[in-house]
């Protein structure tokens, strides 16, 4: 799926960063005579043991027909290039997965639609802050010495708002998984310009302040010229943040082929690898914090209720802060996603119908007001980097605690009926104090903050 779909954006491709150093030995195998080489050159993801040697790793793909781009020996995850139309078959289809050839095939065109209201367009242009209280927050810690990786489709490093925040040396391109260090500040894009400014635009008196102005900014990039995020961009860039010191990740997107596991026609191999990388960068404290996404789907319901949304990679996995998006109301936002279990927190992301979304930075150093689970995540993402700047030692699963007890409660909202057609458009399941529709409740910077006790 699209980045979160900002009400309706893109998906994406990722690239290994990280845990290769250099291009390592050449493979041993000499290429099968039966390898054709008659197809397109994709881009697979591969599964092998972890702990499985790099050589021994690269022998097996060259047998079948693959040239290795790059390898995570800690969680067996290759990424392989082939023309041989049959690669999957030939490496098994429960261990190989290429994006690329599935784009390819069914012809999804990226939906990089972001539902802009147009900057300016609102009348309350920093409701957002004020309504998990930011400022409150300020006056304990402003973001110092928290690192936050934007996992995206790239910041402008030029903005007057984020150029200051931007760590370039822990910056990479994961769409290049065999090179992805950067040698020159990262491309800027609109959404992943948008979501770095609602993480940490610089509290200067102009445009936007963000919910962490003094923190760091790694930017990541793994959705790529198509607007999506594939498997093997995915998992460089949770390993890279989980190897350059991030300590937050910020995640506004689905892999959408992952989303496909759970159909007749899709592999488990994509959930599986972006699992694995998930779970390495949570083992070295690296919080992940992820959109729940715009297809006001129940993703904890099953069919026939409805055509199955599963697999939501990475906010259903273990380990990730899962956030669901209200608008100025603190109501559930029209085109947000929920499910009892499924939400964790909620947070600002804006109302398509009042016309009330966030504004934060554009490229050129503009700003726009954009509504999407891919901006409420952002805030949940800056409250956390508040606490890893107030409490350094704090690992992974204490900032998830600590996000998810201080939340404040919002009970099921008792009419739900947006479009006023006297039809309920979902139904919000659960308690006052933890429900599918808000998850613990919405995110408060200033409780978080606040001394326990």
């Amino acid at each position: 799926m699209p980045l979160a779909r900002s009400a309706g954006a893109a998906a994406a491709s990722l690239a290994l960063l990280g845990l290769l150093a250099g291009p390592g030995p050449a493979a041993t195998a000499e290429p099968d005579p039966s390898c054709t080489a008659g197809g397109p050159a994709l881009r697979y993801v591969v599964l092998f043991d972890p702990g499985l040697p790099r050589a021994t790793a690269e022998s097996e793909a060259a047998g079948q027909c693959g040239s290795t781009a790059a390898y995570y020996p800690e969680i067996g995850v290759a990424v392989v290039d082939s023309a041989e139309p049959d690669f999957t078959g030939r490496m098994g289809r429960d261990r190989a997965y290429s994006a690329e050839r599935q784009v390819l095939a069914d012809r999804v065109e990226a939906e990089r639609g972001e539902q802009a209201a147009g900057a300016g367009t609102a009348p309350d242009q920093q409701w957002n802050l004020r309504a998990i209280h930011a400022a409150d927050a300020h006056a304990t810690t402003r973001g110092a010495g928290a690192l936050v990786g934007v996992l995206d489709s790239g910041v402008d490093a030029a903005h007057p708002e984020l150029a200051a925040a931007l760590d370039v040396r822990r910056s990479a391109n994961c769409l290049t998984p065999e090179d992805p260090e950067l040698d020159a500040p990262p491309e800027g894009d609109a959404h992943g310009t948008h979501v770095a400014g609602i993480i940490a635009a610089a509290d200067d008196g102009a445009g936007v302040t963000g919910v962490a102005p003094e923190a760091r900014l790694a930017s990541i990039r793994v959705v790529n010229a198509d607007g999506y995020v594939h498997p093997e961009a995915a998992v460089c860039g949770f390993v890279w943040a989980a190897e350059h010191g991030v300590d937050v990740v910020n995640s506004s997107f689905l892999v959408e082929s992952a989303q496909l596991g759970c159909t007749r026609a899709g592999s488990p191999v994509p959930r599986e690898a972006v699992r694995r990388a998930v779970r390495y960068a949570t083992e070295r404290d690296v919080l992940t914090v992820a959109a729940v996404g715009n297809e006001r789907a129940d993703l904890t319901a099953v069919p026939p209720e409805r055509e199955p949304v599963c697999d939501a990679v990475p906010t259903e996995l273990d380990g990730v802060v899962s956030v669901a998006a209200v608008g100025p109301d603190e109501v559930k936002s029209g085109y947000s996603s929920y499910g009892l279990g499924a939400v964790d927190v909620a947070a600002p992301g804006g109302e398509q119908r009042d016309e009330q979304c966030v504004r934060s930075t554009a490229p050129g150093g503009d700003y726009r007001s954009t509504c999407g689970t891919s901006m409420a995540a952002p805030h949940v993402a800056g409250v956390a980097a508040l606490l890893a700047s107030r409490d350094p030692d704090a690992g992974a699963a204490e900032l998830g605690r600590r996000l998810l007890e201080t939340a404040r409660p919002l009970p099921c909202p008792a009419d739900y009926d947006l479009d006023a057609d006297g039809a309920q458009d979902a139904l919000c399941r659960g308690y006052a104090t933890y429900n599918g529709f808000y998850g613990h409740g919405l995110v408060d910077a200033r409780a978080a903050l606040a001394p326990p006790g």
